[in-house]
């Protein structure tokens, strides 16, 4: 424990006692909130000038594929230079990029190749930076205050998520006949990338944090590949990951396009109603990462009865999602859900982090967000050709699979070395 932070006690106030977290922090959430400009700015920007969803679907597509392409790419990367490294180069870029989208949408000389080039070049910097970081954090904060950071950094993302785009799309709406208010979005964006460069550049953590201990005559490939190896050897992590990643594509889906059909079909309110709801869940995510971060956590047999029970809750508010069309009992059923996955989320991230070593943090940290990234897009279509037949079926068929998982998860001894683990974390 650093001195710095060894008198604090809670330890959420213990890690924001650290400079180099402060900083981080504050460059991160500078950054995302500027990012909610952005993704509001952009869409409102192609339709402005094309009024073709086409043309959206395709400024969208240029931004999400070149982000999951390069991912495992970036991991590998982030590993051999450092994520501090790489999130200041990428930093510098996005400014870049973002203070020409400005200029260009000021002087009224945009035009949509630009965009698609803005899109492309966004997309393809997120996956070197996404990566990076998803692994600065263990390299700033002490391994028992890990879950403390993690909650933190994830707690602001999903609040300036929640708040952002309220913001944004005030500011933009302000300016209705004009573009003056895309120009000010853009311009917010930029100036969140320099605040973070800045705050970056000020850590102290060195610029050959992982460099130095990693093979720098390997190439990408085989560096990519020794991080997948490395999960599929260790029994354990491979459990955790897939238990991540399963959860992840089951509920993804049926929330993402099932609930707004349910505040449309089936609850009084419809468009409200769904702000409602998805509003239930974002709140409740952010609510699970601070009791992830500041609540103590129960050991040995306590973590593997938690895990079961969360699952199961999982299952069975899911599946009756279908069966109720009262929309206050829906927010309260997807604000447990909310809490639940947020606290799990917060569990299984942080103990994949302690389980790995420095210089592969980049590549595992990739590879997990590689496979979300990838797996969302099919959960959303196979939920909508689901919803076609039956909304219900839809939520019974999701919950009844997170109970199988459930199900098979508990009786793995897998789970029984994560709980160990994870208690030996605790105790050290």
């Amino acid at each position: 424990m650093s001195a710095e932070a060894g008198i604090v006690k809670n330890p959420m106030a213990r890690v924001m006692s650290l400079r180099d977290f402060r900083l981080l922090f504050a460059g991160a959430a500078t950054s995302l909130l500027g990012d909610q400009f952005a993704l509001i700015a952009t869409p409102w920007l192609v339709l402005k000038l094309t009024g073709d969803p086409l043309a959206l679907g395709l400024v969208l597509a240029l931004g999400g594929i070149p982000r999951a392409v390069f991912m495992l790419v970036g991991g590998a990367i982030t590993d051999r230079f450092s994520p501090r490294f790489m999130m200041l180069i990428s930093d510098i870029v996005r400014l870049i990029l973002t203070a020409l989208m400005t200029f260009a949408v000021f002087t009224d000389s945009v035009q949509m190749w630009m965009l698609y080039v803005f899109s492309f070049g966004f997309g393809l910097v997120a996956g070197f930076a996404v990566p990076a970081e998803n692994s600065i954090v263990p390299m700033i904060v002490d391994r028992d205050d890990l879950h403390a950071g993690n909650s933190l950094m994830m707690g602001v993302a999903q609040l300036v998520g929640f708040v952002g785009p309220t913001v944004a799309g005030i500011l933009i709406g302000s300016y209705s006949k004009s573009t003056f208010g895309i120009t000010l979005a853009y311009g917010v964006d930029a100036i969140s990338f320099a605040v973070s460069a800045v705050c970056i550049w000020l850590l102290h953590i060195g610029v050959s944090t992982v460099s130095d201990i990693v093979d720098a005559k390997e190439n990408l490939w085989d560096s990519i590949m020794a991080g997948m190896r490395y999960l599929w050897n260790n029994h354990t992590m491979r459990l955790m990951f897939f238990v991540l990643m399963a959860v992840n594509f089951l509920l993804t889906g049926p929330l993402l396009v099932g609930i707004p059909i349910l505040a449309s079909q089936k609850l009084t309110g419809g468009a409200a109603s769904f702000g409602l709801l998805m509003s239930a869940y974002a709140g409740g995510n952010l609510i699970g990462f601070i009791a992830a971060g500041s609540l103590p956590r129960p050991g040995g047999t306590g973590i593997r009865v938690l895990v079961i029970t969360l699952l199961f809750g999982f299952g069975l508010v899911i599946g009756s999602l279908g069966l109720i069309e009262w929309v206050w009992l829906d927010f309260a059923l997807l604000l447990i859900v909310g809490i639940g996955n947020g606290y799990l989320g917060i569990l299984l991230f942080t103990w994949l982090q302690t389980q790995t070593p420095k210089e592969m943090l980049g590549r595992i940290m990739s590879i997990l967000l590689f496979s979300n990234l990838g797996l969302t897009p099919i959960s959303q279509a196979i939920s909508g050709i689901v919803i076609k037949w039956s909304l219900s079926v839809l939520f019974i068929a999701s919950g009844t699979l997170v109970i199988a998982l459930n199900l098979w998860t508990a009786f793995r001894p897998e789970l029984k070395a994560f709980s160990e683990s994870l208690s030996q974390n605790q105790s050290k």
